[in-house]
């Protein structure tokens, strides 16, 4: 059980702080910082920032399923993982995405460039090097991470909004079971709706995050996308594999290879096409194990090394 020593607490608006220790880990949370608007509602993180930083900085993608909510964060906090980067210094940046069913993965990715930009855009207010940003997370974040690792976008110059100017690339990946070709999920040709439907009793509870949808200014409505060969066409744009190309972040790839969700098979497919464009990249695979697990050392350990060898240089 985790134990919290409350030492101050500063309310400003929605924003407040909190010194924590939590298994030898000490940092400040600092909760609901507002990195976007859309459709009049805000986009949050919260920051979470070490005793002793070390000037670097990771996201966490804070999803699940395409899920996102703060009740995430809590529940992933004190994980071993987690604690890892803190105990090595990393300001860790905790990203809330608009969250399906009502949003979709093309817009979720939206969410996710923006954090990264006003992460970059404000690198000296969290004393951050702003060329050094990783990014990691599980299931659904794994993917939102290697979509951001993958296809990081170049600012535009002339945006009007400063953040937007800056690029949304990060420099080192973690991936954990992730999703990464939705058209060939499990062998080759086969839809990931029907495994997934095969695993989980005949539904679907992740669907509404690629039921892709469109306004029609003629109708003046939001309209389901129909034809199959351009729902195929948005599937495969937000397949990671899709994007891989040299000059990628190094990626770290954990998957159990008896995951029935997510099958292994996805993280060895981008893992191949990784190597054949040049792009470092390993694959720790997690003898017996499903759909997540507690951390174990050796993994916990690995993890923190990969983001000091390409965000600190060392080796």
């Amino acid at each position: 059980m985790k134990s919290h020593t409350i030492k101050s607490v500063v309310i400003v608006g929605v924003l407040f702080c909190l010194s924590i220790n939590v298994k030898g880990a000490d940092f400040e949370r600092t909760k609901d910082v507002i990195y976007g608007r859309k459709h009049g509602v805000a986009l949050t993180m919260d920051v979470i920032t070490p005793n002793k930083p070390n000037n670097r900085g990771v996201i966490f993608a804070v999803s699940g399923g395409w899920f996102s909510s703060h009740e995430n964060i809590d529940k992933v906090i004190d994980r071993g993982t987690f604690l890892e980067l803190l105990k090595r210094g990393y300001t860790v940046f905790a990203v809330v995405h608009g969250s399906q069913p009502k949003f979709t993965v093309p817009e979720i990715r939206e969410d996710m460039h923006r954090a990264v930009r006003f992460i970059r855009h404000h690198a000296g207010r969290y004393k951050i090097d702003p060329d050094s940003i990783g990014m990691f997370g599980g299931s659904a974040g794994g993917h939102l991470t290697l979509l951001q690792g993958t296809d990081g976008q170049d600012g535009d110059p002339s945006a009007k909004d400063p953040i937007e100017r800056e690029s949304s690339a990060v420099q080192a990946i973690v991936s954990y079971f992730p999703p990464t070709d939705f058209l060939n999920y499990g062998e080759e040709g086969q839809h990931f709706d029907k495994l997934v439907r095969q695993v989980m009793f005949g539904k679907n509870p992740f669907l509404a995050a690629l039921d892709f949808r469109e306004f029609d200014k003629g109708k003046q409505l939001i309209v389901k996308i129909e034809d199959k060969a351009e729902v195929n066409r948005m599937l495969k744009d937000v397949s990671p594999i899709t994007h891989v190309n040299k000059g990628d972040a190094p990626a770290l790839l954990i998957h159990g290879d008896a995951d029935l969700l997510v099958p292994i098979q996805q993280s060895r497919l981008i893992l191949k096409k990784f190597k054949q464009a040049g792009v470092e990249a390993k694959l720790i695979t997690m003898p017996g194990k499903n759909h997540g697990w507690k951390a174990e050392p050796d993994e916990i350990r690995q993890f923190g090394d990969w983001f000091d060898k390409h965000l600190l240089g060392e080796k």
